[in-house]
């Protein structure tokens, strides 16, 4: 069955950052308003990164935010290839310098060994406030690929993925979908068609399909 997608089109990419971040800050600024805190799950890549410049500066109460990651490649925050790094460089700066951040690397030397001890870090945080993804050209989202683990409704909360170049750890799609927002933020022509190829398919071949149902896309040329 063909997903319908509640689909959001910018002019462009700047466009697209600045009005996502202003609807996230909203939808934290409510949770807030009833609720005694708020958790916001990001995605790691280049594409949120001006999102995140915009969305550190908006006017919230920060220090009742709990911020983790859709996924972790398993590496030390000084590697170049950390979300954890990114996050911290890009978002949780200016105002957001107040939030507290819940990382899922351990410095373990393998994620299992931890990886108890991680979700129940997390656990008291969940289910999220709002949840920002992306959403690769093979229509990956987090570290849930085509036809990998963490895609099954029983699925647990962390999910250990091997991409052969390295261990990554990531929320399953249960985890993600719980949340009371999801949106899934994507640019460029490739990835519009592999969105549209994503609606035909089922989650197994392509992973963003497990969160259309409950997301709104925003997409950019």
């Amino acid at each position: 069955m063909t997903a319908r997608v509640d689909l959001v089109e910018y002019a462009d990419a700047e466009m697209l950052a600045l009005d996502l971040a202003t609807i996230i800050a909203d939808e934290l600024a409510g949770v807030l308003r009833i609720e005694d805190r708020a958790t916001l799950v990001v995605p790691g890549g280049t594409t949120p990164a001006p999102l995140f410049d915009a969305l550190s500066g908006a006017d919230i109460d920060w220090a009742r935010v709990d911020v983790m990651l859709s996924d972790e490649r398993w590496v030390p925050e000084a590697d170049a290839r950390s979300n954890a790094g990114l996050v911290r460089a890009r978002l949780l700066t200016g105002r957001a310098a107040a939030a507290t951040f819940l990382p899922f690397y351990t410095g373990a030397p393998d994620p299992d060994d931890t990886l108890a001890e991680v979700e129940a870090m997390l656990i008291p945080h969940l289910p999220a406030s709002v949840v920002l993804l992306g959403m690769g050209a093979d229509t990956h989202t987090a570290s849930l690929f085509p036809g990998g683990a963490g895609l099954d409704p029983a699925a647990p909360l962390l999910v250990v993925i091997d991409t052969q170049d390295m261990l990554r750890v990531t929320l399953s799609a249960r985890v993600l979908r719980a949340a009371l927002a999801v949106h899934v933020m994507i640019t460029g022509a490739e990835k519009r068609l592999a969105l549209d190829r994503a609606t035909g398919l089922p989650p197994e071949q392509a992973p963003i399909r497990a969160v259309l149902d409950v997301a709104q896309v925003h997409w950019a040329p």
